[in-house]
């Protein structure tokens, strides 16, 4: 189908193809020849980073956490537990810093990026279990880490948006620790592959129909073709009550755009405060295929700001 993609994207988006992650292994050689070597960090000025090794789930082994700060903060800071995207099969903690780089920086919060366990080789429930983990280690550890406990939220991008989103669920269910607010940009949530973006961008760039389908059989494993547990796929979850306020973004060419905006209302529904905001023109990671660009720099804008609100006192 023809896009009509914003004008300071659409050179660019001719020129993305949809990431075949059909062979994994290739997709993630070909990502790192893009992004170089899953190195040490490399925060922008003003934000300080370093790794740390929590207690993994019952049963599996330690996770690694980068955790980034305002580097002339002081005082608790809020603090926000941050999911990388990549399909729950590519991406790293470690390659994909500039997210939480700039929540750190911007927003001026203590931010702790989960670098999980991926598909195939490690299938749900691994990813969202590792982030669970993740969040009872840093709430109990938030006086050392100079966080405020009563300011914890959740984050992600794409697939670590919709961890992001089980991960709240999974703290509600389980009396967990509270959390302040869930932030879900451009989420990857429903499994069922139904909704009409998901039929429909079979061309999309960089996230298309395809790329979705092969990555929820990666991350599913034994499980794909029957519907997936709601700590899995957050649309499957038939009660979004109690879950913390969200503010939810979504682009307006990518397969994941209709499930990002029907969680949107289940959530209001619900009795969830949340804000949804839908970028015209805009593709599956465009803010940051085209940084310079006007709706890109809005994007990441409404992002901060939304966490600034999100974990205010």
């Amino acid at each position: 189908m023809p896009y009509s993609f914003d004008d300071e994207l659409s050179p660019i988006a001719s020129m993305l193809p949809p990431l075949d992650v059909r062979d994994v292994t290739a997709a993630r050689a070909t990502l790192a020849a893009m992004g170089g070597p899953d190195a040490a960090p490399s925060p922008p000025p003003g934000v300080t980073a370093e790794w740390a090794t929590v207690p993994g789930p019952p049963g599996a082994p330690d996770v690694k956490v980068l955790v980034m700060r305002p580097r002339k903060a002081s005082g608790p800071l809020p603090a926000v537990l941050f999911m990388h995207g990549g399909g729950y099969v590519l991406g790293s903690a470690g390659t994909m810093q500039d997210m939480p780089a700039l929540l750190a920086g911007e927003a001026g919060v203590l931010v702790a990026s989960v670098d999980y366990r991926l598909a195939p080789e490690h299938p749900y429930p691994a990813a969202p279990d590792d982030c669970y983990a993740a969040l009872v280690w840093l709430a109990k550890e938030a006086a050392t880490l100079g966080a405020d406990p009563e300011r914890i939220a959740v984050a992600g991008t794409s697939a670590g948006a919709g961890i992001a989103a089980a991960v709240a669920l999974m703290a509600r269910d389980r009396g967990g620790p509270p959390l302040c607010f869930q932030l879900l940009d451009s989420p990857m949530l429903d499994d069922s592959l139904t909704t009409s973006s998901a039929r429909a961008f079979t061309g999309a760039p960089l996230w298309a129909s395809s790329s979705n389908e092969d990555a929820w059989r990666h991350y599913l494993g034994a499980r794909a073709g029957e519907p997936a547990p709601p700590y899995a796929a957050a649309a499957r979850a038939t009660d979004l009550t109690g879950l913390p306020p969200a503010f939810v973004a979504v682009a307006s060419y990518d397969p994941l755009r209709d499930e990002g905006i029907d969680y949107a209302r289940r959530l209001t529904d619900a009795g969830v405060l949340t804000e949804l905001v839908l970028y015209p023109g805009t593709f599956h990671g465009s803010s940051g295929a085209v940084r310079e660009a006007a709706v890109s720099r809005r994007a990441r804008a409404d992002l901060v700001a939304a966490v600034v609100q999100g974990v205010a006192p």
